[in-house]
């Protein structure tokens, strides 16, 4: 029996634990099995239909589905009325740029456009077999369900999908699977139905993300998204601000730009769908979600947001303190109370809350994090702000009860969860970047196991939620590149974490699970005494590229476990920024590479036996490392900010290698923070962000 910490999101898929996927040693679902069973058998395989295939969202899922499902022989069926614009070619290049032209034709070609009328099925259709309908045309209900009526006529079989994004399902007669936005490129799809199918097991198969969410109105993305942007509207209404100012202060309290995101997805279909969500949830829950007079106006006429000729640069100022916290009033007041509806329905995981919010939202941090940074009486003492300003959101749909459960561990393990079948534990990452939330977490996890007697432990990433370790969250480094000491306590606490997997277990396996693990992530999980990757992930340290300086042990750590004549690897892989194919690392980075079956297998070995696998545990040494060379083989980069950030990185490899273990730390963390303040980190990509994101 596994026991964790919270439940884990891949359960609520009906997946099993993670701990399973390990001591089955394979995934829980075959990819081809949940094809054959959605579409039959290859003797008898039917199609994909997807209606509407020439709006932005049709086409976009078209695109995202056949290019996984093509290799299994589903063909794709786009239906489309007869007067609708070609949304499917000018996808084409998009293809051609991400997958190559061979694989670009091969999908197109697998692609059947049918026209119809609206009212009644193409006959020809029938020759395709449709196995599932994927149905994405206009937000009116009663066409939707007309439109159902015709293929259950048809094909009293055919699996039914709505894309919708503010129809329940009760209302809809079908199951959704509503997608984020941009369509061909985001993975997330909310799920409602009311157990796990073999449709949504199929999704997670592909490498898509499905999230179970309850079946109440506009779900949890747009109730994040469209509220966010009807808060910005309020607050418009009462300080006349132009709404591309709105979007500045939204960007840099929260993440998103509400606004420009309706232009950039095309406002007159965007502003539609908010306003027709937004109006949903009003008739239900009140003044809460009213549509204000603007979006009233431009859901019919289209407008965008952002004009061709506003005049930012004449008009552009800055709100005091106490301007913006009123504006935080506005926005995180209404955010704050819709989340406690999302919570008081109980509307998914509270870790899928919060995912929803950073992966599709644009949240910079998700809004449960936020809410637990703040605590309890903030929040409420927020949303009692908000509803002075406009108390007409004060009469309902506000449950102040529900953020009484913060010291929970649903509450404190959003994006790391820790589970243990009785000897061996399992530590999950479901964030792909890297942050103090995540560190902090992390921390809990590992108290956690180690207070349950668990000596062994896999570190990993949660075979869910994140299908990827892309390093550290850039936006924690904003406050480093003023202050020396602030980059200091970033990179000490990190590597102290890290440290832990090493220090504190008798045997850590880092496992890649993913398709690439760099920067802090591949850093924390070096510090495992074994570290394993699937044969496809790519690994790398892409920190001279910003520029900084790696300060999570990088300068040293891998070095004091590889033999001397694999340093220029290191070195290597520190200045070039490049990455490397996981199976050209064995043996100098990571200690094995496989397949994903032969990978759990091998890592699940490593947590029972240990060294009796065969697999020997690389040393590390604690003492002075001598004779690091320079030499990586690298043309001089004629980009300055580059050279001197090899410079600095080579300055603290030497340093934090040329001092035993013990002191290396803090050695290495003080290079790290010095680089971050110097001109050229603050004038890279990092000091870019923060200036387009927090100096508004």
């Amino acid at each position: 029996m596994t026991k964790s910490i919270r439940q884990s999101t891949l359960q609520t898929l009906g997946l099993g634990s993670v701990t399973d996927v390990f001591r089955s040693g394979r995934l829980p679902v075959d990819t081809g099995d949940m094809v054959d069973r959605v579409f039959g058998g290859p003797g008898n395989r039917g199609s994909l239909v997807i209606s509407g295939a020439n709006g932005i969202v049709g086409a976009g899922k078209l695109m995202q589905l056949t290019s996984r499902l093509e290799p299994f022989g589903v063909r794709s069926v786009a239906l489309s009325r007869a007067r609708t614009a070609d949304g499917i070619g000018p996808q084409y290049p998009g293809l051609v740029e991400a997958l190559g032209k061979e694989r670009a034709d091969r999908i197109m070609a697998n692609i059947v456009r049918v026209k119809y009328d609206g009212a009644n099925v193409p006959e020809d259709l029938n020759k395709w077999q449709p196995r599932f309908l994927l149905e994405a045309i206009p937000e009116i209900l009663e066409i939707k369900k007309a439109h159902y009526k015709i293929f259950r006529q048809a094909f009293p079989e055919i699996e039914i999908r709505s894309v919708t994004s503010g129809f329940p399902s009760s209302e809809l007669g079908v199951g959704v699977m509503h997608p984020a936005f941009p369509h061909q490129t985001n993975k997330v799809w909310e799920i409602v139905e009311e157990d796990p199918s073999a449709v949504t097991q199929l999704l997670w198969a592909l490498g898509l993300v499905p999230v179970p969410v309850s079946d109440d109105w506009s779900f949890v993305l747009d109730v994040l998204f469209c509220g966010v942007t009807l808060a910005g509207l309020r607050y418009h209404r009462v300080s006349n601000m132009p709404f591309w100012k709105i979007d500045k202060y939204v960007r840099k309290f929260v993440g998103p730009n509400p606004f420009r995101a309706h232009d950039v997805i095309g406002a007159k279909g965007a502003n539609f769908l908010t306003w027709s969500c937004l109006r949903h949830l009003a008739e239900k829950y009140g003044g809460l979600f009213r549509p204000t007079p603007e979006l009233d106006e431009r859901q019919e006429s289209g407008q965008n947001w952002y004009p061709p000729n506003h005049f930012r640069p004449l008009v552009n100022w800055r709100m005091n303190n106490e301007e913006e916290d009123e504006f935080l009033n506005w926005i995180q007041g209404a955010l704050f109370q819709m989340t406690s509806l999302l919570l008081h329905e109980q509307r998914g995981h509270l870790s899928h809350i919060n995912a929803i919010g950073e992966l599709c939202a644009q949240f910079r941090r998700g809004i449960l994090a936020v809410i637990r940074s703040l605590g309890t009486d903030a929040v409420i003492k927020r949303v009692e702000a908000y509803h002075k300003l406009y108390p007409e959101a004060g009469g309902s749909c506000w449950y102040p009860a529900v953020f009484e459960q913060l010291d929970s561990p649903e509450w404190q393990q959003l994006y790391v969860n820790a589970e243990h079948e009785g000897n061996v534990g399992v530590i999950t990452i479901s964030r792909e970047t890297y942050n103090s939330d995540v560190d902090a977490e992390l921390n809990r996890a590992i108290d956690w196991l180690k207070a349950e007697g668990i000596a062994n432990v896999i570190v990993t990433g949660d075979f869910h939620l994140s299908t990827q370790m892309v390093g550290a969250d850039t936006s924690e480094f904003y406050p480093a590149l003023d202050d020396v000491e602030e980059g200091r306590r970033v990179a000490e606490t990190w590597s102290v974490t890290a440290r832990r997997l090493n220090d504190e277990f008798k045997v850590s396996v880092g496992f890649v699970n993913g398709k690439r693990c760099l920067g802090a992530f591949l850093e924390l999980l070096t510090h495992c005494h074994y570290l394993v990757a699937v044969e496809d992930a790519v690994l790398g340290m892409p920190e001279v590229t910003l520029p900084v300086v790696p300060g999570m042990e990088s300068c040293h750590w891998p070095f004091r476990k590889t033999d001397r004549t694999r340093w220029a690897k290191l070195i290597k892989l520190l200045l070039s920024g490049e990455s490397v194919k996981a199976k050209d690392a064995v043996d100098w980075l990571i200690d094995y590479s496989g397949p994903m079956q032969d990978s759990l297998d091998t890592v699940w070995s490593l947590a029972t036996n240990g060294g009796a696998t065969g697999l020997p545990m690389r040393s590390l040494d604690e003492g002075v490392l001598e004779g690091i060379g320079a030499d990586a083989g690298l043309e001089a980069s004629d980009n300055p900010a580059t050279e001197a950030a090899r410079k600095a990185i080579m300055e603290s490899v030497r340093s934090s290698c040329s001092v035993p273990l013990s002191e290396a730390l803090d050695i290495q963390a003080k290079h790290s923070a010095g680089f971050t303040v110097t001109s050229y980190c603050r004038e890279g990509s990092i000091g870019a962000d923060r200036a387009r994101t927090m100096l508004v």
